[in-house]
């Protein structure tokens, strides 16, 4: 169902209902009409006739159309599939509303920042999230999973004149991304980036796939989200990335999730196989991006079609991606 028209003249008492906190945590209303600005709601703008109306996306945190390969910031639906894609939308926004808001929140916020301060204010939001219900249902449903295993090192750097290559290198895995990864990820990336000699580098992924993501056994295992939020700040890969700026490229293939996708679309040059698809799939955990996807994805897609992405959980095909620019090469 489509809110109805008339929002503009919601007084603040009235507009909580429009929240986490009251019963409307998603609202869907016709893209013609402008959102309000007073609602803490996910606001989806719709567009079922494909018309592509000019409207100011500011006030709105996803625009869905049934246009085919629309312009940004649109997310693209096929008609047969509209009512199926709101149902899911619908789903996974009562799962997790309190996710769901501040992730539409911080891709707001974000927008208008540096890419480090940026990642700071991701980071508090993910820590926030942490200590959230819906986050603690998910690991009372997981139960004890067993440890990720891991190659030891977790990559193997190269280097071979003023080039230098990192290969994420637990393929058992699926190059899972471990805290010892990460770490080892980032004290190489720092190592290229205070090197004098300024290389450059390539980062790819060995076996199936470049990685899947962060691992789940390790997901809720900090004690302090306080200290939590401070190392990944302090160690993210993502920040290193982005200040490589030219020098950097990232090599994909077959699946590149949740913070395998996040630090590879930090790269200035990212490159993806034919195989490759992406996936943002924190919501279902209670929680958004956590290593960098808010800024990294945000800035290289967008922060509509972003937000689109971890609401529907959806994988990204690699030549949409190319199309979004979330890719600039796909390799035959």
């Amino acid at each position: 169902m489509v809110v109805p028209v008339g929002l503009d003249r919601l007084d603040h008492l009235e507009a909580e209902r429009f929240s986490p906190l009251g019963d409307t945590p998603l609202l869907l209303i016709d893209a013609s009409v402008p959102p309000p600005h007073c609602v803490q709601a996910v606001v989806v703008g719709l567009d079922p006739a494909g018309q592509l109306p000019a409207l100011d996306p500011a006030g709105f945190d996803v625009l869905l159309t049934t246009a085919i390969d629309p312009p940004a910031p649109w997310v693209g639906v096929a008609s047969r599939h509209w009512d199926a894609h709101l149902n899911r939308l619908r789903e996974a926004v009562t799962a997790a509303p309190d996710a769901a808001a501040i992730l539409c929140q911080t891709l707001r916020l974000t927008a208008q920042l540096s890419f480090a301060a940026a990642l700071q204010v991701e980071s508090l939001a993910y820590s926030t999230l942490l200590g959230g219900a819906a986050f603690a249902r998910w690991r009372d449903r997981r139960g004890v999973l067993p440890p990720t295993i891991t190659a030891d090192p977790p990559l193997i750097v190269a280097r071979a004149g003023d080039d230098v290559t990192i290969t994420l290198a637990s393929p058992d895995s699926r190059n899972a991304m471990t805290a010892a990864m990460r770490d080892a990820l980032f004290e190489a990336l720092a190592a290229v980036l205070d090197d004098p000699t300024q290389p450059t580098l390539v980062l790819r992924g060995a076996g199936r796939a470049f990685s899947t993501g962060g691992a789940l056994d390790e997901f809720g295992s900090a004690r302090d989200p306080a200290r939590a939020h401070l190392i990944r700040d302090l160690r993210s890969p993502a920040r290193l990335l982005d200040e490589l700026g030219p020098r950097a490229r990232v090599q994909v293939h077959g699946a590149v999730i949740g913070s395998g996708l996040e630090i590879a679309a930090a790269a200035q040059d990212r490159i993806a196989a034919a195989d490759s698809f992406f996936q943002l799939p924190e919501l279902r955990l209670g929680l958004m991006p956590g290593a960098g996807g808010t800024v990294s994805v945000a800035r290289a897609i967008g922060r509509h079609r972003t937000a689109w992405m971890v609401l529907s959980g959806a994988r990204l095909g690699v030549r949409t991606a190319q199309r979004w620019g979330l890719v600039q090469q796909v390799l035959p």
